[in-house]
């Protein structure tokens, strides 16, 4: 199963905030997530458009989950090295 760190879509027409989720790569954008590990609300303030799960990133991580380029880009944004 190769498993993947990306986000899944909420909010409304032109309002979007997004989970960033684990899940099996071969899934649907919003289908079914194995884990919740952040938020990332692109329309707020910056101090508040991202809350991350450092610690349980990095495990999923270690175990060889691989995030997309956006969220990658996020991660990085926070000093969250991706090895």
């Amino acid at each position: 199963m190769s498993v993947k760190i990306r986000l899944k879509r909420f909010g409304t027409k032109k309002r979007p905030y997004y989970r960033i989720v684990v899940s099996d790569s071969r899934n649907a954008r919003d289908s079914k997530a194995l884990e919740e590990v952040g938020i990332y609300h692109p329309i707020e303030v910056e101090e508040k458009q991202v809350s991350l799960k450092e610690d349980r990133i990095k495990e999923w991580l270690s175990k060889g989950a691989r995030p997309t380029s956006t969220v990658k880009k996020i991660l990085n944004k926070n000093n969250i090295t991706i090895s």
